[in-house]
């Protein structure tokens, strides 16, 4: 019998994401957690010929638990709800690929880049292991929908939860939380498999400072750490981070083999060990952040605007 999805029935679809919040908001910290939703809406089940085992390939499964935890050191958590095959929010929302759909889609201009032609637009044609999701044209009128119903709220949520820490602190920290698939472009030039990647865009979508200090406080936990490679930052670090302006965007991609079975997206027995090592993580990050250099990452003349 095929495996049931969570949020799996027609008449009990969970909104576009949820929100955890601290008791008391004490930092300017956002986690989010793009890619770890779970609903797959029925419509969408029925137009794809893969499996639930196969689509739940292309989720970043379980990443959202591990940071949990965040909340309880004065940060927020925002988690979608949505399955990443479903609508990618990691990407523009005009990162279309006309092909895909039926239908006109009039003035809207879209970004045919090599991401999108590559089948990994913002409504996706393939999932990551290069398997087709649909056997037939959808109508562009759905792919409309999607970014109305699910895309464009999720990111005017995260914008506000941004705004408003910048405006009480002065500065304004995203930390888009990912998981990244083992394998051996992991391990290019010769080199170990990392467990986390920190993507800043090349230190334009976050500073210097802020980034070397999450990269050390990882290494202290025991993970192997590298910067930029293979992932360097997605959408939400590249429209969110502006260093100048006391905007902060770090992605953290984390090894799958880490904590689950890539394969059966399952646990691993040691599940609870690796978010906890996490956990620790995120709560130091938040602890050190304001010994940084002020002039680094905060901006005083805004928050003194806001008081």
């Amino acid at each position: 019998m095929e495996e049931q999805l969570e949020f799996s029935t027609a008449n009990n679809a969970p909104p576009p994401f949820l929100v955890r919040l601290p008791k008391i908001i004490s930092s300017p910290f956002l986690f989010c957690t793009p890619h770890s939703g779970r609903y797959y809406p029925v419509g969408f089940r029925q137009q794809s010929p893969l499996g639930a085992r196969e689509l739940r390939l292309s989720e970043d499964a379980f990443v959202d638990e591990l940071f949990e935890g965040v909340v309880q050191t004065g940060a927020t958590e925002l988690i979608a709800t949505h399955a990443r095959a479903f609508v990618d929010l990691n990407r523009a929302p005009n990162e279309l690929e006309p092909d895909m759909f039926s239908g006109e889609h009039g003035a809207y201009e879209v970004d045919l880049n090599n991401r999108v032609k590559a089948g990994l637009g913002v409504i996706p044609r393939i999932i990551g292991e290069g398997m087709p999701i649909y056997d037939r044209k959808i109508p562009i009128r759905e792919a409309f929908k999607r970014l109305d119903d699910v895309y464009h709220p999720y990111h005017n949520e995260v914008s506000g939860l941004l705004m408003a820490r910048h405006r009480k602190y002065g500065s304004s920290v995203l930390i888009d939380c990912h998981s990244m698939p083992s394998g051996p472009e992991l391990g290019r030039r010769r080199q170990s498999q990392p467990d986390i990647v920190l993507g800043d865009c090349w230190g334009t979508s976050c500073s210097r400072e802020l980034t070397g200090l999450a990269e050390r406080l990882l290494l202290e936990a025991g993970f192997r750490v590298r910067r930029n490679i293979p992932y360097a930052g997605g959408f939400a670090t590249r429209h969110y981070g502006a260093p100048s302006r006391g905007c902060h965007a770090l992605q953290i991609e984390i090894n799958r083999s880490l904590y689950m079975d890539e394969r059966r997206v399952e646990k691993l027995p040691h599940f609870d060990e690796v978010g906890q090592r996490l956990r620790g993580f995120s709560k130091e990050l938040l602890g050190n952040y304001d010994t940084l250099p002020k002039d680094a990452v905060a901006k005083d003349t805004v928050a003194k605007a806001a008081e």
